[in-house]
């Protein structure tokens, strides 16, 4: 049944024409894609192009009749073979071919009809000395793409347990192997052609990984081991550029894991045998970055961990998402730093509130001042991460606690306090946009303990940090206050009101709030229904 299927491939009158052979630099022979096959039939059949839109209108008919007549006559040729021949001699001399010594031979038939593009498009690749294969191996791919390739018994029995078992189950002048579907007519015929070649190794490097997966793959199914070690060791020496790529090549080699194929070396890359815990690591990338004293590293690897963070947590429906989605392993690490923090914070600012302390050198006061701003600031990238994980919760009512140090507050200079007042904005802003879901009493502590000194700073905090959003805090604070039971939100705008008749614009604007309490007291009160007896 084999022989018949290769003989309906060469039934019929053929004409045979060169068809290029791309020759890439190193060294691979590659087979025309059916494109640039269809491509190379059309260049040689001018009568199939369309015409120009320079030609004349009208053409004389019998002159038409004539080029017909004279392109009837006229006999076909057949073009000499394009083809690379090694002798066994040299083979065994230790000469390397290129990877196939092949001649490449199109095939069609004499006469086409005008939608001649969907006929088959047949080809022949011939391996070693002409003549001398002794088995044919016909593809069949997609769109009626045929390649017949000619080979020997003893290589591909040798290199390929596919074809060594074809062959056992066939009768020992067996001919002809049929291969249906194939998907990678070019990639099959390469990795075929890898099995004449001494040194896969070298004929690997400088390829693309997409193309060494796709050999990988065809390898996988034809069974021929050695190149799918060596497959895997191109792969395990490259980069990988890109999370495409990364995802394609660890799910190619797990694909490999159950046929004994060592693909543990490439497996490292991404995955540790080390059983530290995650927690301590993600310990330890905070405390780097929360310690260090470099401002640019500092605050690009601020912007980048704050990133991935939001990344895990936007992947947690993910089942195959990285260990830190966990939410107790995440957030239990960052509290910790924020506990540690804040009492080196609280430190900094009893030392600085002394006395005494502003009769010490600047060489003694600066680096005590330039700390007690880092951690200020490490308080609010953590607030912001923990934030972005809708797990500020516990911060809020962590800091609405600190009497101690709102307490020192007034007696720290401003231009080293107010960025304390950043965190406290922040807290502000995220209780107003519905993003920290605090407890009446933690919304009522945090006005009554940090307000004042978020007024007190005010001023500064407009010229001297450079993110701060004057409507965006304002806005925040307002629905703060809103929040609160209308006896709290009196007592809070009260003194508001005393603080901006004073300050101005040195003060937070909250108009808007200030308008609705009043509405809530004065225009639309709001008053519990009675037990009333309805009137008879």
């Amino acid at each position: 049944m084999a022989e018949i299927r290769v003989k309906k491939v060469e039934q019929g009158q053929t004409k045979i024409r060169n068809v290029p052979i791309a020759v890439t630099p190193e060294g691979f022979w590659c087979c025309p894609s059916p494109v640039m096959f269809q491509k190379n039939l059309k260049t040689q059949h001018p009568l199939n192009k369309p015409r120009s839109s320079s030609s004349p209108p009208t053409k004389n008919p019998s002159d038409h009749r004539k080029h017909s007549q004279e392109l009837e006559k006229k006999p076909s040729r057949a073009s000499s073979k394009s083809e690379t021949i090694v002798t066994d001699d040299q083979i065994n001399n230790g000469f390397e071919p290129p990877v196939l010594g092949a001649a490449l031979v199109a095939e069609r038939t004499a006469i086409r009809p005008p939608n001649a593009e969907n006929l088959p498009r047949k080809v022949s690749i011939e391996f070693g000395e002409p003549g001398t294969g002794d088995l044919k191996v016909v593809l069949f791919g997609k769109q009626g793409f045929i390649v017949k390739l000619s080979v020997h018994k003893v290589v591909v029995e040798e290199n390929s347990t596919f074809f060594a078992q074809k062959l056992l189950a066939k009768h020992p002048s067996f001919q002809c192997i049929e291969i249906d579907d194939c998907e990678d007519v070019e990639t099959y015929v390469e990795t075929v052609g890898l099995m004449y070649c001494k040194d896969l190794k070298q004929r690997l490097i400088k390829q693309s990984v997409s193309r060494v997966l796709r050999i990988l793959k065809v390898a996988e199914q034809l069974g021929f081991k050695t190149c799918m070690e060596s497959c895997l060791d191109f792969l395990e020496a490259v980069p990988w550029v890109g999370e495409e790529e990364e995802e394609r090549v660890v799910s190619s080699v797990l694909r490999l894991q159950s046929e004994g194929i060592g693909v543990s070396p490439i497996l490292k890359r991404v995955a540790s045998d080390v059983s530290k815990p995650v927690k301590d690591t993600l310990s330890h990338v905070l405390q780097l970055v929360l310690k260090s004293n470099e401002e640019k590293g500092r605050r690009e690897m601020k912007s980048v961990v704050l990133k991935l963070l939001r990344e895990n947590n936007n992947n947690k429906s993910n089942p195959n998402s990285s260990l830190l989605t966990s939410v107790g392993i995440c957030n239990d690490t960052i509290y910790t730093s924020c506990m540690a923090c804040l009492d080196s914070l609280l430190v900094l600012f009893r030392q600085v509130a002394q006395p005494e302390f502003s009769e010490h050198l600047f060489e003694v006061k600066d680096p005590v001042v330039k700390q007690m701003v880092l951690e200020a600031d490490n308080l609010s990238w953590l607030l912001d991460i923990l934030a972005e994980r809708h797990a500020a919760d516990e911060y809020a009512v962590m800091w609405a606690s600190q009497q101690e140090l709102a307490g020192l507050h007034p007696r720290v200079p401003i231009v080293n306090r107010h960025h304390i007042s950043c965190i406290t904005a922040r807290l502000f802003v995220g209780i107003g946009r519905g993003e920290i879901l605090s407890s009446k009493d933690t919304r009522h502590l945090l006005l009554k303990t940090w307000f004042q000194p978020l007024i007190d700073d005010y001023s500064w905090l407009q010229h001297g940090c450079k993110s701060f959003d004057r409507k965006v805090v304002e806005e925040g604070i307002g629905r703060t206050i809103l929040t609160l039971p209308l006896e709290d939100q009196q007592i809070v705008m009260l003194g508001w009101l005393s603080s901006f008749l004073k300050a101005g614009d040195n003060c937070p604007n909250l108009q808007k709030a200030f308008e609705v309490w009043w509405r809530r007291t004065f225009v639309r009160p709001y008053t519990e229904p009675t037990n009333s007896q309805p009137l008879d």
